[in-house]
């Protein structure tokens, strides 16, 4: 999340009452989690085992709960919780905007572009020419949809990101002020569900296809031209490449990448990344052939078995 102009360090420290390390007026451009940090923002770090990522990652300025020596050319804000200072930022940057039409007057929306009753479109939603969303989609605030986009009915582009802190009281959730992106030519089908970012975008690359009842995580990047079909699961932070297929009820972890033209068969669970170029099946994944002979094998068992206590 860029912000909507510089601030300064001691600005940024105000705002959430903390502590700082380095100069006044410290140039802070933005705020993002570790995987899309770029230089001038802020990325939160709260447990020593992650010290040293967040240190030497491209951000450049800390929230951290410890004073630790200062990476040059970086600066430090002091937290004794930073969990909960990331949220005040986010809340103070990208605060909740209620809504009392179903059509915000400040969602732009392209020439020839249809819109069915009862959909609700949020504040600085872009949506391009000749799409048709269809009804009781609810598009939440800030996203933007391309050219030529189909949304079947039901579906729900920007839900808060499933990322909870545990806390003796209970989860604490962290806020997200990130988008949902839908690019050019893409089909979305009914009851589909997808997660904005945290603080950056979750994105649904051109010419991708969804078929119905799909869930897309936080900040996960789906490629061009990927085929995704009925009730697959794809969990946050994930990296899809172009021209994957994902068969049905498809499961995969958090993190993870999938390699251009991967073909995932239907109930597989992706538990790690896999290479592009290959097809894959069962829990945990494996490549389908390899999996496919060692159950040819398992067949011929009794076979065996038989064959020696004749011997």
């Amino acid at each position: 999340m860029k912000f909507p102009q510089t601030y300064t360090l001691k600005q940024i420290a105000t705002i959430i009452d903390c502590k700082f390390v380095g100069q006044d007026e410290f140039p802070v451009l933005g705020m993002n989690e570790i995987h899309v940090v770029e230089t001038g923002d802020i990325v939160f770090v709260d447990h020593p085992k992650y010290y040293d990522k967040a240190l030497n990652s491209a951000a450049t300025i800390i929230l951290i709960n410890k004073e630790v020596e200062c990476p040059e050319g970086k600066a430090l804000l002091i937290s004794d919780d930073p969990f909960r200072d990331f949220n005040k930022l986010t809340q103070f940057f990208k605060p909740f905007q209620s809504a009392n039409k179903n059509i915000s007057d400040s969602a732009k929306i392209g020439e020839g572009t249809i819109i069915q009753p009862n959909t609700f479109v949020g504040h600085n939603v872009i949506i391009g020419e000749n799409c048709i969303i269809h009804s009781n989609v609810s598009i939440y605030d800030d996203a933007v949809i391309g050219d030529n986009v189909v949304i079947h009915a039901g579906t729900i582009l920007g839900a808060s990101a499933f990322y909870y802190k545990n806390r003796p009281e209970g989860f604490d959730q962290l806020k997200s002020g990130g988008r949902v992106v839908i690019q050019n030519n893409v089909h979305i089908g009914a009851l589909c569900t997808i997660d904005k970012g945290v603080t950056g975008d979750t994105i649904i690359g051109e010419g991708s296809k969804l078929d119905n009842q799909i869930q897309v995580g936080h900040d996960t990047v789906i490629g061009k031209k990927c085929l995704i079909a009925s009730q697959v699961g794809i969990a946050g932070c994930v990296v899809i490449e172009d021209e994957v297929t994902l068969w049905g009820q498809v499961g995969t972890t958090s993190g993870i990448v999938i390699g251009a033209k991967a073909v995932i068969m239907g109930q597989t669970g992706v538990t790690k990344s896999v290479k592009g170029g290959a097809t894959y099946w069962g829990t945990p994944i494996e490549e389908v052939r390899p999996h496919l002979k060692g159950l040819a094998n398992v067949k011929k068992i009794p076979e065996i078995l038989s064959k020696l206590k004749e011997h």
